[in-house]
């Protein structure tokens, strides 16, 4: 049995290849790649009900098989009856194996099973060329079981990679199955 996802495998195999065609690259150490995957789930109504931070925790494990680590407030906010160290949010880092299983299932599992879905905008790249998309509702995850959820909540999921600008980013993404909108 080996230890590699069928993503990693097509992308050492057939995506870096391509890549360095395209982008003209000389050396292999240059070709782009996806280092980490981080989901975050931002739970504002955790100030009034600090139960909803483990229900949500819950859900992201079930998500992504890894322990979410629990976010903090970074300072107060007394309009929104926040205090400093208060739990706001669940996060999960994703890497390795894992993080290629994660994307398979985002691509070819969670993503088809959103209503109306037109492709994923290609507008989320930052000038490092990291990705980062919002998901409106966690049910879309076959993991979750829509009878015991309490509330539907949205998260973002952003793709580090290794690229020095949005082309390369947005190429490599494209190759490894993520459905932009045209």
């Amino acid at each position: 049995m080996t230890n590699k996802s069928a993503l990693e495998t097509l992308y050492k195999d057939k995506i870096i290849p391509l890549l360095m065609k395209e982008f003209k690259y000389t050396s292999i150490m240059e070709v782009p790649k996806l280092t980490k995957i981080v989901l975050n789930m931002g739970i504002g109504d955790a100030v009034q009900d600090s139960k909803r931070i483990d229900d949500a925790a819950i859900e992201m494990q079930q998500i992504t098989g890894q322990k979410p680590l629990v976010t903090r407030a970074k300072k107060s906010i007394a309009v929104f009856k926040l205090r400093e160290g208060m739990p706001i949010g669940v996060k999960v880092t994703l890497r390795g194996k894992k993080m290629y299983d994660f994307m398979s299932k985002l691509i070819n599992v969670s993503l088809p099973r959103v209503r109306d879905f037109k492709g994923v905008p290609n507008k989320g790249f930052d000038k490092q060329g990291n990705y980062t998309m919002g998901i409106k509702e966690q049910i879309i995850f076959p993991e979750i079981d829509y009878d015991k959820v309490k509330k539907i909540r949205g998260m973002d999921i952003t793709f580090v990679t290794t690229a020095k600008n949005k082309d390369e980013s947005f190429s490599m993404l494209k190759k490894m199955g993520m459905p932009f909108a045209k």
